[in-house]
């Protein structure tokens, strides 16, 4: 029985004495498994703290590069507006002095009128000395010989002052070259602006304003990608609902334009993108070229042009002159070319090759410095054209000699197609209003039987009758007639005015 009871007790001793081992490695192991994770968390915590810290010097850093970006651009600003100041101080510098020219003419012109004044008074005091020593010597009254008198002056002063024109304009014709260089620089210098802005601007429609954010890009890289791409400046600006490309080609106008379409239907934009786009447009457009100038010379019937002429051929549906479409211009002259030259029995197939490529020189891939005319025979020669065709294309602005009767086919034919009515930026209204104005001015002055305004108004055939009008009077016509047309009507380039007079003798034997 005590054996039993031992034996028992020595089982509990030993349940005890493993349990208490039990606790004591549990104990232990948790010792360790905290220690562990608070080793861990401390790792965690230093790493959290270290990526706080580079994320805090990546904005600081990108901040301080937008700053120095804000203060280049305020700097540009200010650059801008002080050279915009200083062109402005000159201007005004310019004006204030052409005032003061102006005042010293305008008064060197009062001492001459005061001049004339007392010349004329002392006109009228001989004038009456001699109408009363007439009066007496020829037994007239007073109010005739005065009248006689006043007759002669008249004609003697109508003869002397249009000898003195005559002389003026003599005069200037020798230096009309001269003249006319410097009037038409300064004409382009006035109104050439608003011509450029329309001829060098696309507008690029958008529905929303959402769209311009994703076409200017983070920072500004897509819109550089894009204008580097297709060499086209885009502003972007406050205008509503559109974007506005600028460039003088406009044929990379257009690849910009049909890019941008693509991209913003697409969704798609970064600067990988961009430039996928505007590569396959550039390719698109080079056939949709090609294929314009092979569709053209089909049209026409002109075979064997060489591929470059041909794609010059195309390039000219995106070139315009004076508003009139290149392309329609050069197919319009090489119909008529065509037809003028059946009429003279001279080869129609030449002068309709050389009606359509009289103006290639406008489309060149690069830009040298020649007249368009010179540049088109240099290509023509280049690529294989007869002598025929690249004569009458250096000859149609008069830049070389003519040498062929398809040359002033040619230019006889351009002439007309852009000076026919609504050809180049004038309505077929207005035409008509001033070739009407141009005729009736005429029929206003006595003895002018009829009028005829020509060559689109550029000259005006004025008839008179023989009867009350004579040589004399016919070349002062022809000068009041000139200065009217110059100081009361708005007319393009010079109106040539003619007046003849003709002496017809009928008699009808019966």
């Amino acid at each position: 029985m005590n054996l039993f009871i031992g034996l028992i007790l020595g089982i509990l001793g030993g349940g005890v004495a493993v349990m208490v081992i039990q606790n004591v490695l549990l104990k232990s192991k948790k010792d360790q498994m905290l220690k562990l994770a608070e080793q861990e968390g401390e790792a965690l915590k230093k790493d959290k703290i270290v990526q706080a810290k580079e994320r805090f010097l990546k904005l600081k850093e990108e901040h301080e590069l937008a700053v120095k970006e804000r203060e280049r651009r305020i700097q540009s600003g200010e650059d801008k507006a002080k050279a915009r100041d200083k062109a402005i101080s000159q201007k005004t510098e310019e004006v204030a002095r052409k005032e003061k020219e102006v005042e010293k003419k305008h008064t060197e012109l009062e001492t001459k009128i005061q001049t004339v004044e007392l010349k004329h008074q002392e006109l009228d005091k001989i004038q009456q000395k001699r109408v009363l020593e007439l009066s007496k010597l020829s037994g007239m009254s007073q109010d005739e010989a005065k009248t006689m008198m006043m007759d002669a002056l008249k004609d003697e002063a109508r003869t002397s002052a249009m000898s003195h024109i005559k002389e003026i304009m003599d005069e200037a014709s020798l230096n009309a070259n001269r003249e006319a260089k410097k009037i038409v620089i300064q004409t382009i210098q006035r109104v050439a602006t608003e011509h450029t802005i329309e001829n060098a601007v696309s507008v690029f429609n958008i529905e929303n304003d959402d769209v311009k954010g994703r076409i200017i890009g983070r920072e500004g890289r897509n819109i550089r990608a894009l204008e580097a791409a297709t060499g086209v400046e885009i502003i972007v600006d406050d205008t509503p609902e559109a974007i506005i490309l600028s460039c003088f080609d406009p044929v990379r106008r257009e690849i910009a334009r049909l890019s941008l379409h693509q991209l913003v239907s697409d969704g798609r934009i970064h600067p990988a993108r961009i430039e996928e786009v505007v590569a396959k447009t550039r390719k698109q457009l080079d056939e949709e070229i090609a294929e314009t100038g092979r569709r053209t010379c089909i049209d026409l019937g002109i075979h064997g042009l060489h591929p470059e002429l041909t794609r010059m051929v195309g390039r000219m549906k995106y070139r315009s002159s004076y508003g009139q479409n290149l392309l329609q211009h050069s197919r319009e002259v090489a119909n008529m070319c065509a037809i003028m030259a059946a009429e003279l029995g001279v080869n129609v197939k030449v002068a309709k090759r050389a009606g359509l490529l009289h103006d290639i020189g406008k489309v060149p891939d690069e830009e040298p410095e020649l007249p368009h005319a010179i540049l088109g025979m240099k290509m023509a020669e280049k690529f294989g054209e007869k002598p025929d065709v690249c004569n009458a294309i250096g000859a149609h602005h008069d830049e070389i000699e003519m040498t062929t009767l398809i040359s002033p086919i040619v230019q006889v034919c351009d002439a007309i197609s852009g000076a026919r009515p609504g050809a180049r930026r004038e309505i077929v209204e207005s035409y008509i209003k001033r070739i009407k104005e141009l005729e009736n001015l005429a029929l206003s002055y006595d003895g002018v039987n009829s009028a005829y305004a020509l060559q689109a108004g550029r000259e005006l055939r004025v008839i008179v009758e023989s009867e009350k009008v004579t040589d004399l009077k016919a070349d002062e016509l022809s000068f009041a007639i000139s200065q009217q047309i110059q100081t009361e009507m708005t007319y393009p380039g010079q109106v040539k005015v003619t007046v003849i007079r003709e002496k017809r003798s009928v008699n009808y034997a019966k």
